[in-house]
């Protein structure tokens, strides 16, 4: 029983099919922490290099407005056709900011995981809505580490951005008395400096979250013996099975190889280990292996070759090389071409000598 429990803990590192499986069902690594960054960080780039260009746009606009305010129609048709003029200049002034910050959130997450599309996220589940299931998720290990990083966040931007506004109190609290003109570049400036300080902070906060959603998803996905072992079966088949295939093809392969035995010009062997037919007609390049064996398969070639009338010549150095060099239907090696020319030329000369008394 002590056995059967240690096969069904999930101790075991899940398998690459496993992590494929949970991809496709939509159960991914993700990080809150990294699409935020991207976000923080797309906003900052399109403040750098949009804000000017787009601040100036939009007051062009808007002090021509007000301007020529007398001098613009606004009854009838004449509202209709201001209104869209207003919303074109502040789509072509706001538009490939937008686009930058869509961008960033996009590859915010394609960044952690490819793109994929699956409706079981979406599926309604029982555990869902069950409000036993929504206690344990709600203390669960994940929910009090995002509660722990939750404080743990506010806890240091917090502290980061008050320790970058403090020094300029006085200039912040000055800005009351101050030229407007003044306001908006010391604004800018010290949003920006905040700005860069939470991205930089927020890069570190991201890497540790992502390693650490990436380890909280890969315990997730534990396998236990007993499913390692069903799924060796299902992927690599059942070992009994694929042993019994594989006896079946040796079995075919040896019974085709013995069908081959008649057609040989010759068996050289040495006499109680090893056995070769050897093939040779006019015409070919060399002559060629058409079976070959050790202990009870060379005597069943020997067998088969003296059955129908095929010359058996014993040469135990040539019959050791030749087994340990040449495969079946294939052409001897050239280093040997000398040694079975002449026991081939000898059976020949033997058949023609045989030949001519009769």
């Amino acid at each position: 029983m002590a056995e059967e429990r240690d096969d069904n803990e999930h101790t075991e590192d899940p398998t690459p099919r496993r992590l494929e499986e949970a991809i496709k069902r939509g159960d991914v690594v993700k990080s809150a922490e990294v699409s935020t960054w991207f976000t923080i960080g797309g906003a900052t780039l399109m403040l750098m290099v949009f804000a000017a260009p787009m601040a100036s746009s939009l007051t062009s606009t808007f002090r021509g407005l007000l301007a020529r305010s007398d001098e613009i129609p606004v009854d009838g048709p004449a509202l209709n056709l201001l209104v869209k003029a207003i919303a074109a200049h502040v789509v072509a002034a706001l538009g490939i900011p937008i686009l930058v910050l869509m961008l960033a959130a996009l590859l915010g997450n394609v960044i952690q995981h490819r793109i994929l599309f699956s409706v079981e996220p979406v599926l309604p589940r029982l555990s869902r809505i069950s409000p036993a299931a929504g206690l344990r998720r709600l203390f669960s290990q994940q929910a009090l580490a995002n509660f722990a990083k939750g404080l743990a966040k506010l806890a240091l931007f917090g502290g980061v951005i008050g320790a970058l506004l403090w020094p300029q109190r006085l200039k912040i609290s000055g800005l009351i008395a101050a030229d407007p003109a003044l306001i908006l570049p010391f604004t800018r400036a010290l949003a920006m400096k905040m700005l860069g300080t939470v991205v930089a902070i927020l890069a570190i906060v991201a890497a540790a979250d992502y390693l650490f959603q990436y380890r909280q998803w890969h315990e997730r996905h534990k396998m236990s013996v007993r499913e390692l072992k069903e799924e060796f079966r299902q992927t690599e088949g059942n070992p009994a099975i694929k042993g019994k295939i594989r006896q079946l093809r040796v079995a075919r392969a040896r019974k085709r190889m013995m069908a081959a035995v008649p057609k040989a010009s010759v068996v050289i062997t040495n006499p109680t280990h090893f056995a070769v037919a050897l093939q040779y007609e006019r015409g070919m390049n060399a002559p060629v292996c058409v079976a070959k064996g050790a202990d009870l398969i060379a005597r069943k070639i020997r067998e088969v070759a003296e059955a129908h009338g095929i010359p058996v010549v014993e040469n135990p150095p040539l019959a050791r090389a030749l087994h340990g060099t040449v495969e079946i239907d294939q052409e001897i090696p050239q280093e040997h071409y000398r040694a079975v020319a002449e026991i081939i030329g000898y059976v020949m000369r033997l058949r023609g000598a045989v030949a001519r008394p009769g």
